[in-house]
């Protein structure tokens, strides 16, 4: 499951993919554009049985993610198994921000079924954007890859939709690092981690992305992609070292 980021700011107030603000949707959107709560719950139970029976998930630090209220999950991103260990390891159900591309025949209506969110990355999709807000509206947990695409996995280059949401959401980050997942190849299924094989997922503390000023120009998003760079890294290190892989 690959995950898709908006791209960055363009002008005070704007949305992550360069929307105007008099077409920037509200983070009080109305629930009904919000991705299903009970589909996110089947798809977080779809997770644990399957995570727990292809592998051995090591969870660490589950417990700070806030039991209530907005959180958004930021999790580091190289294999297609991260996004779904972390739906099956999260003690919330999580909607995350996918790319269309992965929308294909009967995953298209399944990951929407299970309260995924659809991101067109090639145009300012303020469907995607409405509908992450008003996850976060409505006390939900929205769950981003920063990096924007798979890669090494090391939040070495954001993009700064992660901050948007956040600062626009009013919602605390929850650093999420997901260890082990490309390490080896299957035997059965090369393109996969060896089955039984240990993933290890680790939560780190809830963080806040703002100054705490309440602004949201394009200077003050592009500070907050800086601050949460550095509290993703910092976290990407301290899991690394606590859990003895790289």
């Amino acid at each position: 499951m690959s995950g898709a980021s908006a791209d960055r700011t363009s002008a005070a107030g704007t949305s992550p993919t360069g929307t105007s603000p008099a077409r920037t949707p509200s983070a009080t959107a109305p629930s009904a554009t919000a991705p299903s709560l009970l589909g996110a719950e089947v798809g977080r139970r779809i997770g644990v049985g399957l995570m727990y029976g292809l592998w051995k998930p090591r969870v660490l630090g589950a417990w700070r993610v806030p039991t209530t209220g907005p959180v958004i999950l930021a999790v580091n991103h190289s294999h297609n198994i991260d996004g779904p260990m972390v739906m099956g390891v999260a003690p919330r159900p999580t909607h995350f921000l996918i790319k269309k591309e992965a929308f294909i025949g009967p995953l298209d209506p399944f990951l929407l079924g299970i309260g995924q969110v659809k991101v067109d990355r090639s145009t300012a999709d303020r469907t995607a954007i409405t509908q992450a807000l008003a996850v976060l509206a409505n006390g939900g947990v929205l769950g981003i890859f920063p990096e924007g695409t798979r890669g090494e996995g090391d939040f070495a280059s954001l993009r700064a939709g992660l901050s948007y949401f956040a600062v626009r959401g009013g919602a605390p980050i929850v650093p999420v690092a997901v260890l082990g997942s490309t390490e080896r190849r299957g035997r059965l299924i090369k393109g996969l981690p060896p089955l039984r094989s240990r993933v290890d997922v680790v939560f780190g503390d809830p963080f806040e992305a703002g100054d705490g000023t309440g602004r949201r120009t394009r200077k003050a998003l592009d500070e907050a992609t800086v601050r949460i760079q550095q509290q993703l890294g910092a976290h990407l290190d301290h899991a690394r070292r606590l859990t003895g892989r790289r």
